[in-house]
């Protein structure tokens, strides 16, 4: 089952049992989608192209949901939060700190890197090690941290 046949099915379902919460997020991933299939490129929607797809989404969201929560919006805020959960089913597992630490000391030790003037080869090399399975901002903080050391 390819990725949007999976969406599509995962939709009908939600519209069957009347699931309100999925159904904002999955419209939310359809919508993406169908917008990534129109870019003129003519590629097929496959999991490794969906997966960037996804993480802006969820990076979106939370971005959104930091600003609801300091303007002390909860009831914008709970809808953020639904969204990001059920997006978030679709994305691989999520590495724990330890796990990506370890990951990225091997890739500083692999590259050679001594400084943060290396900082963008570690970061290419770890983003695509661990593509979904990290967020962004934390490879960075790590890598930065580590070749601080």
């Amino acid at each position: 089952m390819t990725f949007t046949e999976k969406i599509n099915a995962d939709l009908k379902d939600a519209m069957k049992s009347k699931d309100e919460q999925a159904l904002r997020g999955i419209r939310a991933i359809k919508a993406a989608i169908l917008l990534a299939n129109t870019d003129g490129s003519g590629q097929e929607m496959t999991d490794e192209r969906a997966l960037p797809i996804l993480q802006k989404l969820v990076k979106q969201r939370k971005e959104s949901l930091d600003i609801f929560v300091k303007q002390g919006r909860e009831d914008l805020a709970v809808v953020e939060r639904e969204e990001i959960a059920i997006i978030e089913k679709y994305l691989p597992a999520q590495l724990d700190e330890s796990s990506l630490r370890k990951i990225i000391a091997d890739i500083i030790v692999e590259t050679g890197a001594k400084d943060a003037k290396d900082m963008g080869k570690v970061m290419g090399a770890a983003t695509k090690k661990v593509a979904g399975q990290a967020d962004g901002k934390l490879i960075s903080a790590i890598v930065k941290e580590l070749l601080a050391q």
